[in-house]
């Protein structure tokens, strides 16, 4: 923010001139993805439509350019391994180059900083790609820890005024992304297990090639060169052509996370710990950590209350205590009673007709659901209740998959309520009227009945995920 930037040197300075720290991120601060910022991206909203972008993830092939919206950092040397693995929840047994994986990073008390995709590119050379307050977190320790190692940070294009990047990145998902992929590289093609990599040559250009999906089936994220982009985008659209394969915009993309259960962007665990200090006095005052954008029904004095554990966003599977790593004994000591479930908050339909249908009532409407995404907050945080009124977690990321013909929700709620079948109820929409977020319009609460269904809600993503 450039108000802040201009008052204060650092993040811990912001924080320590704001009396009322959550009332800040709840109504000041601007959002620093550029999901929420039209024009952001020069990836359109929509190639054809949203309904037939999701569509096609599900039954033939999508094509995703995800080359602008992510930051990245390259790190390398001698002890970049060793870093990693210091910061990391997950285990690096068997971890070598040719592999990739979801990296999760905590503070001290094992509450989650956040998440991104680790590449292991070759001996002593890795790549992180998106969640920016992890990549702050591990370029930090990189600085200060004593370690020999070399970093090199690349912001998103929104944050890079020359709107060119190290590398392209397209992501391919659906029934045929392998099909179309093999066509567009016309030659025989490794047997690549998922979320492993491979080195080959598409339009005669040379990429990287990931084996990941995000909808639910084996596809494929290419990446290389960023001026070799086009000629290879090209030559899948080409192989695509018999396909069915259909380009994907930024509306589609970003409700990818509804049917396959990821919550996006937690709120950074950084704000309150004595221990964080240090780091939040690296952190420059217009960082993304001092622009998220809190919203939602559920409203605490207390920002602690919005951080995340593991848990809550479903990563308990990749905690592995085979080794040191910031937050271990935390987290090995949290007890169970703390620890919410992720689950699918499927939305009643008679109560999400009511809430569209009072768009014709005059005077003042319930808050909009907008659609293929409905959440406004970055993070969105909304209450859930048990059907008698008692407070049993909080609903996050909400928006419509047309695959599953319903509104969704990714929930964490407390595990002895996380029961598929069971009845919960979601208070959609802010307090008095709303916050002055200007997102945000005038508008009453209301509650909105939910099923508790698993997460991932799609069949294919959980069969995918068994799988892999």
């Amino acid at each position: 923010m450039r108000e802040a930037k201009q008052s204060h040197s650092s993040l811990q300075d912001l924080i320590s001139s704001k009396p009322d720290l959550v009332d800040y991120l709840y109504n000041e601060t601007k959002g620093p993805h550029s999901r929420g910022k039209p024009g952001a991206s020069p990836v359109p909203p929509e190639f054809t439509n949203w309904r037939e972008e999701q569509r096609a993830w599900r039954n033939t092939a999508v094509l995703f350019d995800q080359s602008h919206h992510m930051p990245e950092l390259f790190l390398s040397g001698p002890d970049a391994y060793r870093l990693l693995n210091a910061v990391g929840i997950n285990s690096f047994n068997n971890f070598s180059p040719g592999r990739a994986k979801q990296f999760v990073g905590c503070n001290p008390k094992g509450q989650v900083i956040g998440d991104c995709i680790l590449h292991y590119l070759a001996p002593e050379s890795f790549e992180l790609i998106s969640g920016m307050p992890l990549l702050n977190w591990v370029h930090f320790q990189a600085e200060t820890g004593g370690y020999d190692v070399s970093v090199i940070r690349e912001n998103a294009t929104a944050s890079n005024p020359t709107g060119k990047r190290f590398n392209f990145r397209y992501g391919m998902d659906g029934p045929n992304a392998w099909i179309i992929f093999k066509a567009a590289a016309n030659q025989d093609l490794p047997d690549i297990p998922f979320f492993r990599t491979a080195r080959l040559k598409v339009a005669g250009h040379d990429v990287l090639i990931l084996r990941h999906g995000m909808a639910g089936h084996h596809g494929v994220e290419v990446s290389g060169a960023y001026d070799d982009g086009p000629e290879v985008r090209a030559a899948i659209l080409k192989a695509g052509e018999a396909h069915g394969l259909r380009q994907g915009g930024t509306r589609a993309y970003f409700s990818t996370a509804v049917e396959s259960g990821w919550i996006p962007y937690p709120l950074p665990a950084v704000y309150t710990s004595p221990e964080m200090e240090a780091f939040r006095r690296w952190l420059p005052a217009d960082a993304w950590e001092s622009q998220f954008q809190l919203g939602g029904s559920f409203r605490s004095n207390n920002v602690e209350d919005y951080y995340s554990t593991p848990w809550d966003l479903g990563y308990e599977k990749l905690i592995k205590f085979d080794h040191e790593f910031i937050g271990r004994d935390a987290l090995e000591q949290m007890p169970a009673q703390s620890r919410r479930k992720r689950v699918t908050l499927v939305w009643n339909r008679q109560d999400v007709t009511r809430v569209l249908d009072s768009i014709q009532d005059p005077g003042i409407q319930y808050k909009a659901i907008e659609f293929p995404i409905a959440d406004y907050g970055f993070p969105q945080r909304d209450e859930v209740r048990s059907p008698d009124g008692r407070f049993i977690g909080l609903s996050g990321l909400c928006g419509y998959s047309i695959n599953e013909a319903r509104m969704l929700s990714l929930g964490m709620l407390n595990a002895d309520e996380a029961v598929e079948g069971k009845e919960v109820v979601i208070t959609w929409g802010e307090a008095e009227g709303g916050s002055r977020k200007p997102r945000v319009e005038r508008h009453r609460q209301t509650a909105i009945r939910a099923t508790v269904g698993p997460a991932p809600y799609a069949q294919p993503v959980r069969e995918m995920k068994r799988g892999g």
